[in-house]
């Protein structure tokens, strides 16, 4: 007959295993709450910290107000006061070609240039900004500056400034264009276009902003006129005469067995 040893063999008791272990949970308990003498009670009431958004959170933009808009267009030729021509954009070496011609500032049939239907969004503007560098690596602040910049990031030499929407206001109409090209004068006064600060002072009354043609007829502008403006989500931009140029929505997909639609 096999006796079990003792218990002061070195084996626990079954009470004084559970004993041991009881005080092992307490012991794990005090350590998590360490401010509680009563491991039982709950933590403390929960505290309110406002931390940053993530980087991928865009936050609203704020309007940028009382900025000189001068006019530019698409096939613009160089000027000993505008010695860079506009048939190339910064980020589109082929501009005037893909437009589709000639975006010519007084002959107009409505907010279109007269004798074709342009390819790309006539309701276009130019910042003083380009992400990219010659080498068509993005600048070291983008990334930190630009709101959406991981938002929208598609890989090194893929401007994500290129095509953003923004609204102008002039005597209260507001257009929509996209931003298609860099200037007047500078290609990173980043303080003024993402940080709210006044542009950078030049010989064209501080111009901050080029507008095409079809925005100056839409808004009515006459000369260097002063425009406010923000940037502004793609889903925020309404019905007008840029509509053509909104991507339109994704489609859900169809029930099982349906073909999409042609």
């Amino acid at each position: 007959l096999l006796l079990p040893p003792p218990a002061s063999a070195g084996v626990l008791t079954t009470s004084e295993r559970a004993a041991q272990i009881h005080e092992d949970f307490l012991r794990g308990r005090r350590l998590a709450i360490s401010t509680r003498e009563n491991p039982y009670l709950g933590p403390r009431v929960a505290q309110v910290i406002n931390e940053p958004p993530p980087p991928w959170k865009v936050k609203k933009s704020p309007w940028h107000y009382q900025i000189t808009a001068t006019v530019f267009w698409v096939g613009e030729r160089s000027t000993p006061g505008n010695p860079t021509p506009n048939t190339a954009s910064s980020w589109d070496p082929n501009w005037e070609r893909n437009f589709g011609g000639y975006d010519h500032p007084f002959k107009r049939e409505e907010f279109l240039p007269a004798g074709f239907a342009p390819k790309l969004n006539p309701f276009y503007i130019a910042l003083p900004y380009n992400d990219l560098l010659e080498g068509r690596s993005h600048r070291p602040e983008a990334s930190s500056i630009i709101p959406w910049f991981w938002q929208t990031y598609k890989g090194p030499g893929v401007s994500v400034c290129y095509n953003r929407w923004i609204a102008i206001h002039h005597k209260g109409k507001v257009a929509y264009a996209q931003w298609k090209d860099v200037g007047p004068f500078t290609v990173n006064d980043w303080p003024y276009v993402f940080q709210g600060e006044q542009p950078r002072p030049n010989r064209n009354k501080n111009a901050g902003i080029d507008v095409s043609p079809a925005v100056r007829d839409f808004l009515a502008m006459r000369g260097n006129a002063e425009v406010d403006w923000k940037f502004v989500e793609e889903s925020e931009v309404p019905a007008g005469p840029w509509a053509k140029w909104i991507a339109p929505a994704v489609s859900p997909l169809p029930p099982p067995g349906e073909l999409p639609a042609p």
